[in-house]
């Protein structure tokens, strides 16, 4: 689901606009030359005259008409190609000009979508991630092994974190090259600043740039969301539009759970939530600085369980890079 259908209409609506907008610059175009050159414009009276005439006379059985119009267009043409350019103009300035050539403005090239539609697409779908600027500059070609500590060996894992996170960089790119047959839905847990956004955004661009539809939420707006949808007696379209877009976009990232005010409503959202997704078959990312334990306890075991079972757990480990960099 690239795209839902109010996203799609609104491109194409733009591809009419763009149609309309050169019918009007044509139409300039055309007077301006009719008004300097008027022997253009009975030129044109000409071609139309010819064509119904000869129409005519190819109905009533004369098989050379259609040679005969042929070369009378090809004369009429010559002339005014010859009027336009002696009066400084290109032979082509009273023609159909386009944004896209190669769709002319219609958004297709035989029956497949152009490069400009996918380009309007990609600009669409990044500006609906919410993290568009962040993941121009946090993404797979800018993750560095070298700010993780490659030193002290983590007890609980049995390497350094530098040589750890490499292993998790590469189920990252795993996720990301089976996305396509194969949805999967992540975990992330451990202290802040120790790769969990990052690694989010680093998947987020590789997806969008496959034209797969991506939303960021910190898990504070996620609920405060679902609640201006549920308690606001009015909730605007838009915001009914946002919460249908978390449940049905192709990847939701749900970022710092656990950081938001806790209650039966966040509990149950939480639930309702990832519980769709995943019964929908789309895949969804959580971070937090919660243990699995901390999980259940602030979300209830059916939350918890409903996590457990459907999501790859990665914990992360190590201090927080912003500490370490600061170091030097």
């Amino acid at each position: 689901m690239a795209l839902s259908n109010s996203q799609y209409n609104a491109i194409m609506r733009d591809y009419e606009r763009r149609q309309i907008d050169n019918r009007h610059d044509r139409e300039k175009r055309v007077e301006e030359i009719y008004r300097r050159i008027p022997a253009i414009r009975e030129i044109d009276s000409a071609v139309g005259a010819r064509a119904v005439e000869r129409a005519r006379q190819l109905l009533e059985g004369d098989e050379g008409a259609k040679a005969r119009l042929k070369k009378e267009l090809e004369e009429l043409g010559e002339q005014r190609t010859a009027l336009l350019e002696a009066y400084g103009y290109p032979k082509d300035y009273m023609e159909m000009r386009y944004v896209c050539p190669d769709c002319r403005d219609t958004g297709y090239v035989n029956g497949e979508k152009c490069h400009c539609f996918k380009r309007a697409q990609m600009k669409l779908l990044y500006a609906q991630s919410n993290i568009d600027d962040i993941i121009r500059k946090e993404n797979f070609s800018t993750f560095s092994y070298d700010c993780f500590d490659n030193v002290q060996v983590v007890p609980a894992i049995g390497k350094t974190v530098a040589q750890y996170m490499k292993e998790v960089a590469a189920r990252c790119r795993q996720f990301v090259r089976q996305f396509g047959s194969e949805r999967g839905n992540i975990l992330f847990t451990g202290n802040t600043g120790v790769g969990k956004t990052f690694l989010s955004n680093c998947i987020a661009k590789e997806l969008i740039d496959q034209y797969y539809s991506v939303i960021y939420l910190s898990a504070g707006d996620l609920f405060d969301l679902f609640s201006k949808n549920r308690f606001e007696a009015r909730a605007e379209e838009e915001i009914r539009d946002s919460c249908q877009s978390v449940l049905t976009c192709d990847l939701l990232i749900i970022d710092d759970l656990g950081t938001e005010v806790n209650n039966s409503f966040t509990s149950s959202q939480l639930f309702y939530c990832i519980n769709d997704r995943l019964n929908s078959g789309r895949s969804t990312i959580i971070s937090t600085n919660l243990s699995l334990n901390m999980m259940r306890d602030s979300y209830t075991d059916r939350v918890t369980s409903r996590i457990v079972s459907g999501y790859q757990v990665i914990p992360l480990y190590g201090e927080d890079l912003r500490r370490r960099r600061l170091r030097g």
